[in-house]
């Protein structure tokens, strides 16, 4: 009775002191639980996360299990262990001790806020453990908010947004790794004894080299569609920090935050400091099960505009650089609207007036535009796009200037430099990042967007860019006591920014580009509508970084374009079939010079352009499952996308490697209805004859027991044929 009167009182609203025997906090999702212990004037343990529990479930977990491990361990006492939350009171003193003294449950629309309020024994020393649970896409945030009344300030030491143990066993790590031009490459690993960092210390882009995202499979070698997946994403847009460290307990403890390293934070009396979400799922439907529950919170909450179709656009960047002209510009819109696209972006290359932006050496920070390049400006540019029947989008890169800018000669104060010593400088040998510390850097940041949206409020897309890192440690801003807090300080202005443009412009579209991938997380995203998956476009190399990207993010805002054979990347020729073929599994779009193509590769690309508008709901609202991985090395990959009526589908595959007599694994499709009966559609067909498939209706049990035999090669014409190949399928549902 008692455990049902206390639940009663968090579904109420209820702030209420712990009596000294030991409760419960049960925090849960429609199909996932979170179970705490707690006590008046004790630690508050970790019991349980996974599948929903239910009422028999807690009462039996409280009875029988110990809860060995803190929910929050802090340092100071029982040493050896790792911790979440390190500090020095101003006396000096470097322990916690931290007692429950009250739980709060306030219900939200669509979500239950859990706040569990913790008190030093000793020190007038506060931290709130908050936990978010959705209750209509299954993922819980957890995050940190510390504060304190000493008299004096308090450094933070370390400050984790969350810990999480998991269970000894088969249990392996799913994580991403890369640089530039080569992001999010899966690699996935068994959990071994010792200490595994995953981290970035970047200062503005944080997922180039490292993702703060993970998967642990609990049931052995990572499996995509079945066995038990725990998976986080710390939603923070600076540097990071995950430790998992397995020791000679029975679990692996797994602590994510903001990494600590040269950012000791001096917390002021009063003063709160809140940590970055950690958002978490449970899965028995293996990876891509995790990656389903991701992307509907991202869909629902974490995207810009999540709910909205993106639009297919032609980006001017792989076509001309910086050698952007008016002539260019229309002629450009011109193509992408003869094609069906719907948007045109220009790229970096149109502004600057003392210093023209010819390189990459000058002008960023001088957002003017060059009337040389462009005499009707960039409302000259809105009208043509209007008049061809498309929207307008232009590039910035507003976080940074070049020494050789007339920004730079007014506020020289304004960039990240260390005192006394000479700027270490970044791109072009010029570039500098501005200090988003200052509120007004964080003006001029702000009125970089609006200066143009109110100028042209016609603009529809902002690719905003950041091709830079923090490579000077020093704030002219800051005082000499808080040099420490820079890294924070500098994402504490960007999301400020981010904050006063969407309430300002809430439907423009903003994709956030930073040296391509540079900025994939749930930090920044809520203020953007996509990304920039890489710089690197070639068709073959985005199947593997897309796949790796896919595990945390999103079809909708994974941008995928169209570019030029060779590639200008790796100067690989790949057939434009194919390049497009992968580009349809993203947000589609053109990264190429339309007049460099012939008649017959536009016009592929026009069919291919209104085929993708038929399955783009499919591929931007649908569900992924992942099929055949281009990791395992069996020659191919394969995924798909399923509606969530499960009405309609798109399976897509891929070959890798071509050889003589090679023999490729039949992939079985999921997802589907098994009741349902399904017409198969090939999209982007070049062959001369349509698959013997085509037209035919399969139940979903046979497709998801059996799949079908995709050819190997394209029965084309000898002078078209080559060692590319590649498939889309459409499914839709037909009465039987």
């Amino acid at each position: 009775m008692k455990n049902k009167l206390l639940l009663l009182f968090f579904l109420l609203g209820v702030f209420f002191p712990l009596s000294a025997q030991e409760s419960e906090v049960l925090i849960s999702t429609s199909h996932t639980s979170l179970l705490l212990s707690t006590s008046q004037g004790g630690e508050l343990k970790f019991l349980y996360y996974g599948r929903k529990l239910t009422d028999a479930d807690v009462h039996a977990i409280v009875s029988t299990e110990s809860g060995s491990f803190s929910a929050y361990p802090v340092y100071g006492l029982n040493c050896p262990s790792e911790s979440a939350l390190s500090v020095q009171h101003e006396d000096g003193n470097m322990t916690l001790q931290m007692e429950v003294i009250g739980v709060e449950t306030t219900h939200q629309e669509k979500a239950n806020l859990t706040v569990i309020s913790l008190k030093d024994k000793v020190y007038p020393f506060y931290v709130k453990l908050c936990y978010k649970a959705y209750q209509d896409v299954d993922v819980i945030e957890a995050w940190t908010e510390i504060s304190h009344k000493e008299k004096k300030n308090v450094k933070l030491n370390q400050f984790a947004s969350a810990y999480l143990p998991v269970r000894k066993g088969n249990v392996w790590l799913s994580s991403l790794y890369g640089a530039w031009a080569n992001e999010a490459r899966l690699v996935q690993e068994p959990l071994e004894p010792g200490m595994k960092v995953i981290k970035n210390k970047d200062g503005v882009r944080n997922s180039h080299t490292a993702h703060a995202e993970v998967m642990f499979s609990l049931d052995g070698q990572p499996r995509e569609n079945s066995g038990r997946v725990i998976g986080a994403a710390l939603c923070y847009g600076g540097n990071y920090k995950l430790r998992i460290d397995t020791d000679e307990s029975e679990y692996h403890h797994f602590y994510a935050g903001i990494n600590e390293d040269n950012s000791v934070y001096h917390l002021k009396s009063g003063e709160v400091f809140k940590t970055p979400e950690l958002a978490l799922t449970y899965s028995d439907e293996g990876l891509s099960g995790g990656s389903r529950n991701f992307h509907r919170w991202a869909r629902t909450y974490k995207l810009a505009n999540g709910d909205k179709l993106r639009k297919i656009l032609l980006n001017s960047w792989e076509g001309v650089y910086f050698k952007i002209n008016e002539s260019g510009m229309k002629q450009m819109m011109a193509d992408i609207s003869s094609m069906g696209g719907e948007l045109f972006v220009m790229d970096d290359g149109w502004f600057g007036d003392k210093y023209p932006r010819k390189t990459d050496r000058t002008s960023l920070g001088d957002w003017m535009v060059d009337k040389e390049k462009l005499p009707s400006g960039v409302g000259g540019l809105i009208d043509v796009a209007k008049r061809q029947g498309i929207k307008f989008g232009i590039w910035i890169e507003p976080e940074m200037a070049n020494t050789q800018s007339e920004l730079y000669e007014k506020h020289p104060d304004w960039v990240i430099k260390a005192p006394e010593r000479d700027l270490v400088l970044g791109r072009g040998g010029t570039q500098v990042v501005l200090d988003l510390g200052n509120p007004q850097v964080q003006d001029f940041v702000f009125n970089v967007v609006d200066e143009l949206m109110t100028n042209y409020p016609e603009i529809d897309y902002i690719k905003w860019d950041a091709n830079m890192s923090i490579l000077n440690h020093g704030s002219n801003y800051l005082g000499k006591d808080e040099q420490s807090h820079l890294y924070i300080a500098y994402h504490r202005g960007l999301e400020n920014v981010c904050k006063r443009i969407r309430m300002k412009y809430p439907e423009l579209t903003m994709q956030a580009c930073a040296s391509g991938g540079g900025r994939v997380n749930y930090g920044l995203l809520p203020y953007f509508d996509e990304f920039w998956t890489s710089d690197d476009t070639d068709a073959l190399q985005r199947i593997y970084m897309q796949w790796g990207t896919s595990y945390f993010f999103p079809a909708i805002g994974m941008a995928s374009h169209i570019s030029a054979a060779p590639n200008h990347q790796t100067f690989r020729t790949i057939p434009l079939k194919y390049r497009i073929d992968v580009a349809m599994s993203g947000r589609l779009g053109m990264e190429i010079q339309p007049k460099n193509m012939t008649d017959d590769e536009k016009e592929l690309c026009r069919k291919a352009i209104a085929e993708y508008k038929e399955i783009r709901p499919v591929v931007q609202m649908g569900d992924i499952y992942r099929l055949l991985s281009p990791y395992d090395k069996l020659g191919a990959a394969s995924l798909m996308y399923v509606s969530p009526e499960k009405d309609k589908a798109v399976f897509y595959w891929w070959k890798l490697e071509h050889f003589m007599n090679q023999h490729l694994p039949r992939v079985v499709m999921a997802g589907l209805n098994s009741e349902s009966c399904y017409r198969i559609r090939e999209l982007n067909r070049i062959d001369k004859y349509p698959l013997s498939f085509e037209g035919q209706v399969f139940s979903g049990a046979y497709l998801m027991a059996n799949g079908l035999e995709i050819p190997y090669n394209h029965n084309v014409d000898k002078p078209q044929k080559n060692e590319y190949s590649s498939r889309v399928l459409y499914l839709e549902e037909v009465d039987k």
